[in-house]
């Protein structure tokens, strides 16, 4: 779904990888499963490499081991919302 350019709302937050696995399967596949509950565009990046993250496969493609620095980004009408429940699933599900 693709949402307007005009008057959107946009939410970041940066959240550090401190499971020492890493943000592995079961988390990123968490990680996804929530972003897609959102409206928003969700992206996440790692230094300069930036992801869908309402996608798995890019979402491993970031291979984010212990200490990775990550930036969650959402643009839309729940941008807030979906930032912050998405750092907590990193928070909780890796140990960010």
């Amino acid at each position: 779904m693709s949402v307007p350019s005009t008057g959107q709302n946009s939410a970041e937050r940066e959240v550090i990888i401190r499971s020492a696995e890493g943000l592995h399967m079961r988390p990123a596949m968490q990680f996804v499963d929530c972003a897609n509950g959102y409206v928003s565009e969700v992206t996440v990046s790692k230094a300069d490499q930036t992801v869908d993250g309402k996608s798995i496969m890019q979402m491993t493609m970031l291979a984010a081991t212990a200490g990775t620095r990550l930036v969650i980004r959402a643009r839309g009408r729940d941008a807030e919302e979906a930032v912050a429940a998405l750092a907590q699933v990193l928070e909780n599900g890796s140990g960010a």
